[in-house]
C-alpha cells in the first residue's frame, strides 16, 4: 500500500493549520497593541466593548480585577481563578504568549502590560 498521497495530505493540513494559528496570533497581537495606543493617548480602559475585537480583548488589573471582559467584567481573578491569574501576570511591557487552562480547554493568550497597573489580553 502507497502511504505517500495520506502523508502528504497531513503535511498540507498541517501547514494549513499553522498558517491560520501564525495569522491569528499577528491579528491578537495587533488588537492589543491597539487598545494599549488607546489607552496611552488617554482612553479610559473600561470604555473598551471587549466584543469590538476579534477574539474579545480583556483588561486587567494588576490586582486581578477585571475591567473588561464578555463575562467577567467587575471580577476579581485572583480570587475566582487563581492560576489564570498567576500566568497572566507573566505579561511583560513588550508582551508574552502565555498557556493556561479555561474550562478544560488549553488557552493561549497574548498578553502585555500596560501603564503601571494594567494588563491587556487576547487570545484563542
Amino acid at each position: 500500500m502507497n502511504r505517500q498521497p495520506f502523508i502528504l495530505l497531513v503535511m498540507a493540513a498541517f501547514f494549513l493549520v499553522a498558517n491560520v494559528m501564525a495569522e491569528d496570533r499577528i491579528a491578537i497581537e495587533k488588537n492589543v497593541n491597539e487598545l494599549i495606543a488607546a489607552i496611552d493617548n488617554g482612553r479610559d480602559p473600561s470604555s473598551f466593548a471587549s466584543d469590538a475585537f476579534t477574539p474579545y480583548v480583556f483588561v486587567m488589573e494588576l490586582s486581578g480585577r477585571l475591567l473588561v471582559h464578555p463575562t467577567l467584567a467587575g471580577e476579581d481573578l485572583q480570587e475566582r481563578v487563581q492560576p489564570i491569574y498567576e500566568a497572566l501576570l507573566q505579561a511583560t511591557p513588550e508582551g508574552v504568549w502565555v498557556k493556561y487552562t479555561w474550562k478544560g480547554k488549553e488557552k493561549f493568550t497574548f498578553a502585555k502590560r500596560c501603564c503601571e497597573n494594567l494588563i491587556v489580553a487576547s487570545g484563542y
